[in-house]
């Protein structure tokens, strides 16, 4: 195999593909990247981690065909070290290396085991949807700091994701908060989906997406794995075993108070107050007729208060949330004001979109001492 290109190029596609190699899995070569140059197919570097597989085209010149697994931090480093603006890759089978020269620098990097390098999933026709892409990114925002990372549930480190119709909904919970980002499409779906895709790659998908052109994303569902194809990137996932909560019965019916706030103020109370809101202490919401007041106090370290004008009526009362929790979801309503929905100091509370109802942010309440 032998290639010539931009260094500029490799390093652009490097850098995204490097994202998913493995950096602690026993099998060397799923700690590389793979380049591969076959005939009739343009060059491409591939990567997985065996939950998350990419594959991205690379521009070259392909002198002679074939495909390398290297090292794929030591191949990043040495990208972003080269000092001319092409470069030239050529591997000595001999040697057992690469011969990589840039300018008047050259480096020859020992190979890993290509036969170890799993096959990536293809992109099935008979299940694949067509998507905005950016709205399918919109919608993961919204939900993804609230799947766990906890790896002894793995069910909740995923995102469900489900489309029909006009309609794309994502839910995640790490059972302490919930969201759920309903999105309505211009253009009804040619099929269905319903999965639960780690979190993980749904993140790196969407951060692929905001640096790709392509306005559309096509997703296929398998038995145990999806494949997102973003133009000519392909991103594959192994999909998470398990039954995911029924997030429906989690959301309350009925609720006592209903407040209209402005997003960016409760925000960035919350945001001021929770500096003083450290080693576990909660932030307070305290009720009162016609007021609020956001207070936090951690013992050494001081405390803190704001007090801000809300349509509150009925008896006094005290509820605790966690305060990156309580951020997240204030931070995640995209609209001007929020709806902010209590029901007693030890229920859930809800905040939600004002109008439309599409985004919904359940948080649970940590029990305050008096």
């Amino acid at each position: 195999m032998k290639l010539s290109l931009s260094a500029a190029e490799f390093l652009n596609q490097l850098q995204t593909v490097t994202r998913v190699a493995s950096t602690r899995s026993a099998v060397q070569a799923l700690s590389g990247v793979m380049i591969s140059a076959q005939e009739g197919s343009p060059p491409e570097l591939l990567a997985t981690d065996m939950e998350i597989g990419l594959r991205v085209p690379l521009e070259a010149e392909m002198i002679s065909p074939g495909a390398v697994v290297l090292p794929a931090r030591l191949l990043l480093d040495v990208a972003r070290s080269l000092p001319a603006d092409q470069l030239t890759l050529e591997l000595r089978t001999s040697e057992q290396d690469v011969e990589l020269i840039s300018g008047p620098a050259t480096f020859h990097l020992r190979t890993l085991r290509a036969e170890d390098f799993p096959t990536l999933p293809s992109p099935s026709a008979d299940t694949r949807i067509a998507l905005p892409a950016e709205a399918f990114v919109q919608t993961i925002s919204r939900v993804a700091r609230s799947a766990s990372r906890d790896e002894t549930r793995p069910v909740l480190t995923g995102i469900l994701m489900s489309a029909s119709g006009q309609e794309l909904r994502m839910v995640a919970t790490d059972s302490y908060r919930l969201s759920v980002k309903q999105t309505t499409l211009e253009t009804p779906l040619q099929g269905s989906l319903e999965a639960n895709v780690p979190a993980r790659a749904l993140q790196e998908l969407a951060r692929i997406a905001q640096q790709a052109a392509s306005e559309s994303l096509a997703v296929s569902v398998g038995q145990n794995q999806v494949v997102f194809e973003l133009g000519e990137i392909v991103l594959s996932s192994r999909l998470i075993d398990g039954q995911f909560p029924n997030y429906r019965q989690l959301l309350p019916e009925s609720v006592e108070h209903e407040l209209r706030l402005s997003s960016a103020e409760i925000a960035g109370v919350a945001r001021r107050i929770s500096l003083l809101a450290q080693k576990n202490a909660p932030l307070r919401l305290s009720f009162r007729e016609g007021e609020l007041t956001v207070s936090a106090q951690t013992p050494d370290v001081g405390e803190a208060s704001e007090t801000i004008p809300v349509a509150f009526h009925g008896e006094p009362f005290e509820i605790g949330f966690n305060p990156e929790f309580l951020r997240d979801g204030l931070e995640s309503v995209e609209s001007d004001e929020l709806v902010l929905k209590l029901i007693s100091p030890l229920r859930p509370g809800l905040i939600e979109s004002p109008e439309s109802g599409d985004f919904v942010y359940l948080i649970m309440p940590i029990r305050l001492n008096v």
